[in-house]
């Protein structure tokens, strides 16, 4: 049956909305400003908050990490851009970080609402959301994280690699990839989708004929 996505809320597979946002580098149309880029866009709940600080500090120490994959940080919270500004002078003052990526200053909430950062049962902020955005401008990966616990970026890094990884040479990627305790860092073969198929997998490495997997260098 086909599923209709009622709140308008655009979900993993669907084509990021274009939208005009203020940042704290100026104005920026998104995902239009990234053509040919993927983008790591993240929410939080509020400027001067320390867990966000920790977030913050974090992406911003592995921002080069993210370039090197052809992707673009973007931050967003609820706030005013003067409040963005102030935070970000913050943390180079007190921190000694400076943060390189530009953080939407979404103060009517619009942006988070219609991307569905805004959970009601947790308030009226932003929880601590993260979309992954290919260069075709389709969203491929979504996580809400509650406003409590904060990200851990090796797992980002670890989802938008595996994403990268699946797209060029058409597998899936097991459980803590590349550490998986069954399969190690090997990537997972589509299972076969014919009689013929079934055949030719066999020659594949694998616990059965629907669970084979390989080297990525093989």
């Amino acid at each position: 049956m086909e599923q209709t996505n009622r709140k308008g809320i655009p979900l993993i597979g669907e084509k990021m909305p274009s939208m005009e946002v203020q940042t704290t580098h100026g104005m920026k149309n998104i995902p239009e400003d990234y053509k040919g880029k993927w983008i790591v866009l993240f929410s939080h709940p509020a400027d001067f908050t320390p867990v966000c600080t920790t977030e913050f500090v974090a992406f911003a120490k592995r921002n080069d990490e993210f370039k090197k994959l052809n992707a673009e940080l973007i931050g967003l919270s609820i706030d005013q851009v003067f409040s963005h500004i102030k935070w970000v002078e913050w943390i180079q003052d007190n921190l000694k970080v400076n943060i390189p990526f530009p953080i939407i200053a979404d103060d009517m909430g619009k942006v988070a609402e219609s991307l569905g950062m805004i959970h009601p049962g947790k308030g009226t902020n932003t929880v601590r959301a993260v979309f992954i955005i290919d260069p075709e401008a389709t969203i491929r990966l979504m996580i809400y994280y509650p406003q409590e616990v904060g990200r851990q970026i090796d797992e980002v890094l670890r989802a938008l690699k595996a994403l990268q990884i699946s797209d060029k040479n058409k597998v899936a990627m097991p459980e803590n990839w590349p550490h998986n305790e069954l399969i190690g860092d090997k990537v997972i073969i589509p299972p076969p989708k014919d009689m013929a198929l079934i055949e030719e997998r066999n020659k594949e490495e694998g616990y059965d004929w629907w669970f084979k997997f390989k080297s990525l260098n093989n």
